[in-house]
């Protein structure tokens, strides 16, 4: 193995995970649908995907996606939590704060 790999291969599993709350929303109907994920870097790949494939769990998600495609919807970022939490912290965290934001938004829970 070269030091370049080595060096790409220990960083990569010296990165930092952050989980949180996200959003998904789309602008032509007004809709939006609020997550919680372990790495919020890596779950919009994972919903898009799922979408694209046609078999989203959320019914009304992947019907807008139909409706509206890709560009009719935006991922954001609501929150993320403190790394440093431990797994029950921060799954209680999760839940409280994914309450939080269904209801700030008026959204649905994907």
């Amino acid at each position: 193995m070269t030091t370049d790999r080595k060096a790409a291969i220990a960083a990569y599993k010296e990165r930092k995970v952050f989980a949180g709350i996200f959003a998904v929303r789309c602008a032509a109907s007004g809709e939006a649908w609020v997550g919680q994920a372990l790495n919020l870097e890596k779950v919009q790949n994972r919903i898009w995907f799922t979408l694209r494939q046609g078999g989203h769990p959320c019914r009304s998600l992947q019907a807008a996606w139909k409706a509206h495609g890709e560009a009719g919807l935006t991922f954001a970022e609501c929150e993320r939590l403190d790394e440093d939490e431990t797994d029950y912290v921060r799954n209680a965290l999760l839940k409280e704060r994914m309450l939080h934001w269904l209801a700030e938004l008026k959204a649905e829970a994907i």
